[in-house]
């Protein structure tokens, strides 16, 4: 199943594997008004779904993601508040995109072939997994401009470790593929020609797991990160209980002992 909603591209395989792909080349994939909530709509909507599930992020063009659309910003300064009302609910909208990935109950799963820059950076640490081409480079540039990338440095501080996020936000220099890797902003980097066959290759292995089970494991990871270890052990160990509960859990167990495929119902 395709679908094109104007500056995103809605692709469903036979595999459970969605592709939203940014498609405002013109703009260099900016997270306009229209790409945010564009990407909102879909995100909302493949929660609900069952044929969905694993979601890749990708983009058209040289560039993965820009950031935000600084002309359309810069336009709202006209505003009789100078823009704050503006302002306010353009970072607040980026911000709910942001945690609906982290919060979604389906992997998300970024393949970058360009340029992913301020927000683009920020979108590509939310995502859960990211796949980078070879050329791509990664950057938090906003101190250049005067305007400090500080919710970018939400995801970003998430995934690398204080120092390297410090020095990509307090530079604003290009960070390379394959830095980005060694810090961990981005799990793997491949050739540019085969990034859409191990993106989907990794999408697809994911896929074929008990979506109850990816889900349950997706929420508990976030969750527990910011728990004191006592308290993380506690909460895993009654999700371990509830898990075991689960029908999916009974068949994946019987399966292994077996020696056969599991046959999940997804519950």
């Amino acid at each position: 199943m395709t679908t094109t909603l104007n500056v995103l591209l809605r692709e469903l395989n036979n595999k459970g594997v969605l592709r939203l792909t940014l498609r405002d080349e013109k703009r260099r994939n900016a997270l306009s008004e229209a790409m945010l909530n564009a990407i909102g709509n879909a995100l909302d909507e493949a929660a609900s779904n069952p044929e969905v599930r694993v979601i890749v992020l990708a983009a058209q063009g040289p560039a993965f993601c820009a950031g935000h659309d600084l002309k359309e910003i810069s336009a709202q300064r006209n505003a009789a508040d100078g823009g704050q009302t503006y302002f306010t609910t353009l970072f607040s909208s980026c911000a709910h995109v942001m945690q609906a990935i982290v919060n979604h109950p389906k992997p998300v799963i970024a393949e970058i072939a360009g340029v992913a820059t301020a927000a683009g950076c920020q979108l590509v640490a939310s995502c859960d997994l990211a796949v980078a081409a070879d050329t791509s480079k990664f950057a938090t540039p906003g101190v250049n401009i005067g305007l400090f990338c500080s919710t970018p440095m939400v995801a970003l501080s998430r995934n690398v470790s204080n120092k390297h996020a410090m020095e990509m936000l307090l530079t604003g220099d290009m960070v390379s593929a394959t830095r980005a890797e060694q810090i961990g902003l981005i799990n793997r980097v491949v050739e540019a020609p085969q990034l859409t066959e191990v993106t989907m290759g990794i999408a697809a292995t994911i896929a074929s797991k008990s979506t109850m089970t990816v889900a349950t494991g997706k929420t508990a990871f976030y969750k527990q990160k910011n728990m004191d270890l006592n308290s993380a052990y506690a909460y895993t160990s009654q999700i371990m209980v509830d898990n075991m509960l689960k029908l999916d859990a009974k068949e994946g167990i019987s399966a292994f002992i077996e020696k056969r495929p599991p046959e999940w119902q997804d519950r």
